[in-house]
């Protein structure tokens, strides 16, 4: 475009501008956009856009356009604003930002509810922990009252003293296993040393001939002349022996390569051999630990089985309920027999009947070619046999109804017999639980016994005091014009009386509260053992299973003992073999003797590193406190970077989804763009046209005179009036392009931010995930370490375990010094009562005395 016709920048003459637009076209173009539908979508691209508004009226049909008319009618959008093609969703312009803003609403509300559920979520967590912590208060304050109710009671000392050694291993088991492994261990030690001796003893012979060999050599180099003659063939005989030495030689080379390959077979068989008799050895520790948990288990089914002795009268019951059960289902077996006899009856009228309808038919057809006279008769049977149909229909249903009733009744008897094994089942289980009572009852009667001895007991003390009372009070009527001193005496005695009644009193209380707790304690028990008969079932089935798991291990384990014994019979073969040379090859022997030297070199040095990783194993227990503190804290760290990379990975979710809108939007634009600049080149090409018409027009002007100048003239002002509205058309175009262009720089400025603020949480994710990647590496060591120190610990517990027996003897030793202590106060409670006794006799006498004077005076 032209801005003037002076050629001076910044100086702007609409008129011009607005002839331009409308010469090129541009403002109808806008106009026939305007009335056109610039907008379109794929029907894909709709559906996935647009299927919020309205899922089911998207889903209602397999069709396009129905879909899509269902869906618009929903959101009452006008169909003047839209058309649809066989491809294409066509909209006018300003049409898409109302089904725009009618997406954003829903998803707006949808993630307020996402947030008000997330919301909900954490608040309820809080709400959750409150409500627990304020429940745990409650428990711990109940708890914490029945201990101070229970702390100062027998059997509850007894309780806590006793629960820990539950499941301890028996030391004595312990200790003679470790015994046994050291005589085995020791018998082979002395195999071996047996056999060092041997081998020196035979060495020893070896020398012993080899000196009478040398001394006969000594005494026959006398006779050389006879040994001349003797020394050329055994020169020959010599080279021979040589060839043959070269030759054994050899074969001694290579059976001592082959022997060496069969020690380091054997020593690797040996290894095997020693790691599978000791996983034999823990396995027997482990069946020996089962047998005891189950001898413990089979004494506590022993005692569940003497309680189904009184169960039998239940028993009895179920069984006569059982019979009536019984006869109920005679009953209904002969009820049956009656009704199928009754359904086999009915089949036979309904295969009669069944033949006459056969029949019947045959003579309707013959009937149907007859006259007038036969279709009445042919009536007459077609109502015969719609009542025989129904009567034939009638007797299906009450077949159906026999048959469903049947059906009943057996699932009724299937009933019965399924609750009956489950009443024989129970009937056991009840059985069980009855000898257990019966045995915790006979513990209770013992209990009880005495107490009872106990209250006896105390009944013959409280007889005594009151005896002691009565004679008091006799003294007392004797002594009634007593000294001041005679009545202080008196009120101390009254205060002593009055002490041991609470005494009594409080001892009848403690005695009635024991029997409520016994009472009490006998319930618990009783439930607990009920649980613990189930629980012990259960593990009772594990430990089947664990059985026999191990005996097909230990089956394989005895397999492989095999081979390895016939291997290592092989190996000892071919190891007596090499004896046999060994021996012939005396050299060999000083060689063997180096070895053994350097072996003990090897083993003292093996001794020393043993020593320093022992030291090594106490500093990393050291270490080991340290790295537990220090994984805390990781964890902490890694919590703190795991909240961090969630919320990173929030914001780069949200930046996606901007960045997608954004081209979402962009794309939507360049369509627009795209649009304009087709209308342009169609206003262009119209243009075009017009010039080449008045090309035309100009030669037919100049072929056909001034006649036609007048209509030339008319056309002229159309054109003109044409023109002044494309002009105003392409004002209005053009006003539009400066907006998108506007709104172009602005998305293109934000989509440089977006992309930029895009790859900055690229980079802190990459460096997040190689951080994460990093807290990985050094949990998964941490882990193992842990599992090391999980080791150690098993170690250390094993060390409590046997402290813990320790103290249980101390403990025992504890409660033993505590009786004899329980012993001498009960001698001092004795000793002073008569101290009493003996301080009441003085007090006698001197109530004589002060009579006696008083008689005196």
């Amino acid at each position: 475009l032209v801005p003037n016709t002076h050629k001076k920048p910044g100086d702007v003459e609409p008129p011009l501008i607005m002839h331009q637009l409308t010469c090129n076209g541009v403002l109808e173009g806008i106009r026939i956009c305007m009335r056109g539908f610039p907008n379109r979508m794929l029907y894909p691209d709709f559906k996935s856009r647009y299927a919020i508004l309205g899922a089911k009226e998207i889903n209602s049909s397999g069709d396009n356009k129905t879909a899509v008319y269902a869906l618009m009618d929903k959101i009452e959008f006008g169909r003047e604003r839209y058309r649809l093609g066989h491809t294409l969703v066509f909209f006018r312009a300003g049409a898409l930002a109302f089904l725009e803003e009618k997406r954003d609403d829903i998803v707006l509300r949808l993630l307020r509810y996402l947030q008000g559920q997330a919301y909900l979520f954490i608040r309820s967590k809080e709400f959750r922990k409150r409500r627990d912590q304020r429940e745990l208060i409650k428990v711990c304050q109940r708890q914490f009252r029945k201990y101070i109710a229970l702390r100062d009671w027998g059997w509850f000392v007894i309780i806590q003293k006793t629960r820990p050694l539950i499941g301890m291993p028996n030391p004595e088991e312990e200790l003679r296993l470790l015994e046994v492994k050291a005589n085995d261990t020791y018998g082979k030690y002395i195999e071996k040393c047996n056999l060092k001796e041997k081998l020196l003893q035979e060495n020893v012979v070896i020398e012993d001939e080899k000196k009478v060999l040398l001394a006969q050599i000594e005494k026959e180099q006398g006779n050389l002349s006879q040994y001349h003659e003797k020394q050329a063939k055994i020169n020959a005989q010599k080279a021979d022996l040589e060839k043959q030495l070269i030759d054994s030689q050899n074969l001694l080379v290579a059976t001592e390569e082959n022997r060496a390959v069969v020690t380091a077979e054997k020593k690797e068989l040996e290894k095997e051999c020693t790691v599978v008799k000791k996983d034999i050895e823990d396995l027997e520790i482990a069946i020996q630990k089962l047998e005891q948990e189950k001898a413990t288990r089979d004494h506590i089914i022993r005692t569940l089985n003497e309680e189904i002795s009184s169960q039998d009268e239940v028993i009895n019951k179920l069984n006569k309920e059982k019979k009536h059960v019984t006869e109920v289902a005679g009953k209904a077996a002969e009820d049956l027999q009656v009704v199928s006899d009754k359904v086999d009856h009915m089949n036979s009228i309904k295969s009669k009947l069944e033949g006459t309808l056969d029949e019947l038919e045959g003579s309707l057809d013959k009937e149907k070619r007859g006259r007038a006279g036969a279709e009445k008769d042919r009536r007459k049977v077609e109502g015969e046999l719609k009542v025989t149909q129904e009567s034939v229909s009638e007797l299906e249903r009450n077949k159906k109804e026999l048959e469903a009733q049947s059906a009943r009744k057996d699932v009724e008897m299937t009933g019965l017999r399924s609750k009956l094994d489950d009443e024989q089942a129970t009937v056991s289980k009840v059985q069980k639980s009855i000898k257990e009572f019966q045995g915790r009852v006979e513990e209770l009667e013992e209990e009880l016994e005495a107490e009872r001895q106990a209250r006896a007991k105390a009944e013959r003390q409280r007889s005594d005091l009151a005896r002691e009372l009565e004679t008091l009070g006799e003294r007392l009527i004797e002594a009634g014009g007593a000294t001041s001193a005679q009545i202080e005496l008196n009120k101390k005695r009254e205060s002593e009386v009055g002490k041991l009644r609470k005494d009594l009193e409080e001892c009848q209380i403690q005695q009635e509260a024991t029997l409520v707790g016994l009472k009490k304690k006998h319930q618990d028990a009783v439930l607990e053992m009920t649980e613990q008969i189930d629980q012990l079932n259960k593990m009772k089935a594990k430990i089947e299973k664990d059985k026999g798991h191990i005996m097909n291990e230990i089956a394989d384990v005895r397999a492989a003992t095999e081979e390895v014994g016939r291997s290592k019979a092989s190996a000892e073969k071919s190891y007596r073999n090499l004896l046999v040379q060994l021996n012939e090859h005396g050299k060999k022997v000083d060689e063997a003797k180096l070895s053994l030297a350097d072996f003990e070199t090897q083993k003292r040095r093996i001794h020393n590193e043993n020593a320093d990783l022992l030291r090594q194993l106490q500093e990393l227990e050291n270490a080991a406190g340290l790295l537990a503190k220090t994984k805390a804290s990781l964890h902490n760290e890694l919590d703190d970077a795991k909240r961090t990379a969630d919320f990173e990975s929030k914001e780069r979710i949200a930046l996606l989804s901007k960045y997608r809108n954004l081209e979402h939007e962009l794309d939507g634009l360049r369509e627009n763009l795209d649009e304009e600049l087709a209308n342009k080149e169609n206003l262009l090409r119209q243009c075009k046209k017009a010039a080449d018409e008045s090309d035309m027009w100009r030669q037919k002007y100049e072929i056909e005179g001034v006649a036609k100048a007048e209509e030339l003239e008319m056309g002229k002002l159309k054109l003109q009036a044409r023109l002044s509205e494309s002009q105003s058309l392409i004002e209005n175009l053009n006003n539009k392009l400066i907006q998108i262009e506007k709104a172009k720089s602005k998305l293109s400025d934000e989509l440089a931010t977006t992309n930029a603020n895009l790859d900055a949480a690229q980079l802190l994710n990459s460096s997040m995930e190689k951080k994460a990647k990093q807290f990985d590496k050094i949990v998964s060591e941490w882990k193992m370490k842990v599992d090391g120190i999980g080791m150690d610990l098993d170690v250390s517990q094993k060390e409590t375990r046997n402290a813990s027996s320790e103290l249980f003897r101390i403990k025992n030793a504890y409660e033993e010094s505590v009786l004899q202590l329980d012993e001498v106060r009960r001698e001092n409670k004795s000793l002073s009562n008569e101290i009493k006794d003996i301080m009441d006799q003085i007090s006698e006498g001197g109530r004589s005395i002060h009579e006696i004077d008083k008689i005196r005076k």
